[in-house]
Parts: structure tokens; C-alpha cells; sequence
């Protein structure tokens, strides 16, 4: 094997828009675990982006790999983890679980699926300085002699046509991470953002402010606390937006102090149980949900944004309790469409 773990991954750098031209392929970002696949023989490798095995937690994907033809091969790719049709987050964060019963149980229920976008060695002879036009082929090949009868590993599709990779977006259904752009002309830059970027999919949702927290050390706010109703008419805690301009803190410090009123959210509340909790989230103030903010956020999963959000524009004109769930819940899932 020419090729052993770990091996950092070629990543991407993030950029506003999508460059054009005849040196550039597209594919489709996925919302799933980065993914190395390393066969040799019997001996069956999977590493995380950062370089961690991952084949406990995915033995359904490891049986995959090891009913291929091909005994000796690298594969870069993406983990997912598709239910009806739409690609889960939450359901790949399970399978992160000690238990190995509790895994062979997640495994069984809900199969995941390796999505291979490049081919980095094979037989012996690493690929990783031949240039993704050639890697592409290869891997094309590849596919063709391994996986016409693997259900749950798939070849991600690509594309020279601008055209054709802004219409994934379409076919999805909104449920594709972004777009990857990679230079054709490029060998396989491990461990490094030289070779490829990418333009993440942002979608917007208008919150009420429930309530705040201080800057660390300071008397000034640090990050609003956003809220979204369910059915059952509760305010629910679902992120945060910081990053405010120190000129505009001051101002929004007097406006939200003059607000503070419990309870801030009458369901779910910073402080209760979850994978995000810190040692700082019960430190926080409640304000009066009059608010609304317009936020930029990627995805949207266990009941909350993932990650931090971007503010876009306050909502004066929105009523508080136009901010419902259903804005970031009720989206129509079709990512695997593409496979």
C-alpha cells in the first residue's frame, strides 16, 4: 500500500461565489464525515478528517468496502447517512456512540452511505500527483468495476458546466451543503486549501431575541440569543448570533437591559441538556420576546442552527410570533437525487 494513515485530506477554502472557466470542476458539497478509505486486502481503514478511525462506528460501511472486487485501493469521500431521502446530521452524530450494540442498532436501522469523489491510490501506485482530469478518470473506471452492485457506496457526480452544478441546488430540494469547485489541472494537495473552494449554501429565518449574554469580562452584550415558536406555541432557544460591531454594542446593551424580563423562553432554554452546553450557558439574561432579527444560517439540525448565525437585517415590521419553526423544519430533502 503506497498510501497509510493518516493522510491529511485536500480541503477547500470558502469563497462568495463560484468561479467559471474551463479549468474548473464542480461538485456537490455534502452534509455529511469527511472520509478517507483506506483497503488492503482484508485490512480495512477509515479515517475521519482529522485523522481518527471511524470504522466502529460505521461497520455497515466497512462490509461495503470489503465486498468490492478490488483488494488494494485509497478513497476520498463523504459519510452520509440519507432518511427518506434527505441526508441526517443528527443520525450520523449517533452513530459517535461507545456502545458497539447501540452502533450495530443505528447501523441496521438507518444504513449509511460512502459517496466517493476521488480516487488516491490503487494496486500499489499513489495517484495523489496526477491531476484530478486524470484522478477523475480513474476513479470513473474504478466505479464502473466495483460499485454497479454496491448499493451503499456511491460515485459523486461531477461536472465542467456551471449550468449544470447551480441546478443541483434545485434538484435537492435545498438540502445540498454548497458547491465544491477544483481545479482540473491540480494534483491532490493534502493537507492543504491550494487546489479547490467552496461556496456553502446559506439560507435565512427570521428569530425573536429571547435573550442575551455579556461579553466575557465586559458589561456589554457578547451574543443575542435567538428563539423560534413551536406548534405547542412555546418560544424555544435554537442559537445565537455575536459579532456585533463595538461601536453598535453599547446602543444594543441599553436596548435588550431595558427588555430583561423572565422567563426569555417558555420551552426549551440555554442551560437545559445538550451536546452544545458550556460552562457558560446558564449565564444568561431574559428579555421580553418583542425582537425579531433576520439571521443567515447553514443548516439547521436537533432542534437548533449548528453552528453560530450571520444578522442580515432587524424585522420591525415582523410580528414575534410569525417566528415558527416551520421556516427551518419543513424543507422538502432530495439529496440523494443526485446519486
Amino acid at each position: 500500500m503506497p498510501l497509510k494513515p493518516p493522510l491529511p485530506p485536500m480541503e477547500a477554502r470558502s469563497v462568495e461565489e463560484i468561479p467559471t472557466g474551463d479549468e474548473w470542476q464542480y461538485e456537490p458539497k455534502w452534509d455529511g464525515f469527511r472520509c478517507l478509505v483506506f483497503r488492503d486486502g482484508e485490512r480495512i481503514f477509515l479515517q475521519s478528517k482529522n485523522g481518527q478511525p471511524l470504522a466502529r462506528y460505521f461497520p455497515d460501511v466497512v462490509e461495503s468496502v470489503a465486498k468490492l472486487p478490488q483488494q488494494e485501493f485509497v478513497l476520498d469521500g463523504e459519510l452520509v447517512i440519507p432518511i427518506g431521502g434527505a441526508l441526517s446530521f443528527d443520525e450520523l452524530q449517533s452513530r459517535l456512540h461507545p456502545a458497539t450494540s447501540r452502533v450495530q442498532k443505528l447501523a441496521a436501522a438507518h444504513p449509511a452511505v460512502y459517496i466517493a469523489f476521488d480516487l488516491l491510490a490503487e494496486d500499489g501506485e499513489s495517484y495523489l500527483r496526477l491531476n484530478l482530469r486524470k484522478r477523475r478518470q480513474l476513479l470513473e473506471k474504478f466505479a464502473r468495476s466495483n460499485l454497479r452492485l454496491a448499493r451503499n457506496i456511491r460515485l459523486s457526480p461531477a461536472t465542467s458546466d456551471y449550468r449544470v452544478a447551480s441546478d443541483w441546488f434545485r434538484k435537492t430540494g435545498r438540502d445540498l451543503d454548497g458547491i465544491l469547485a477544483k481545479r482540473l489541472d491540480a494534483a491532490y494537495a493534502s493537507g492543504e486549501r491550494t487546489a479547490a473552494v467552496k461556496v456553502k449554501q446559506i439560507r435565512a429565518a427570521d428569530c425573536v431575541v429571547g435573550g442575551f449574554r455579556y461579553a466575557t469580562g465586559a458589561r456589554v452584550i457578547g451574543s443575542l440569543l435567538l428563539g423560534l415558536y413551536g406548534e405547542n406555541g412555546l418560544l424555544h432557544h435554537v442559537g445565537f448570533i455575536s459579532g456585533f460591531k463595538a461601536s453598535a454594542r453599547r446602543a444594543l446593551t441599553e436596548k435588550f437591559e431595558r427588555l430583561r424580563k423572565p422567563p426569555g423562553f417558555t420551552g426549551n432554554a440555554p442551560g437545559g441538556p445538550s451536546r452544545w452546553s458550556t460552562e457558560r450557558t446558564g449565564e444568561w439574561q431574559p428579555v421580553a420576546p418583542k425582537i425579531v432579527v433576520e439571521v443567515a444560517y447553514d443548516h439547521f439540525t436537533g432542534g437548533r442552527f449548528r453552528h453560530g448565525t450571520r444578522f442580515l437585517r432587524w424585522r420591525p415590521d415582523k410580528d414575534p410570533r410569525q417566528c415558527t419553526m416551520d421556516q427551518v423544519q419543513n424543507r422538502e430533502g432530495k439529496a440523494m437525487a443526485l446519486l
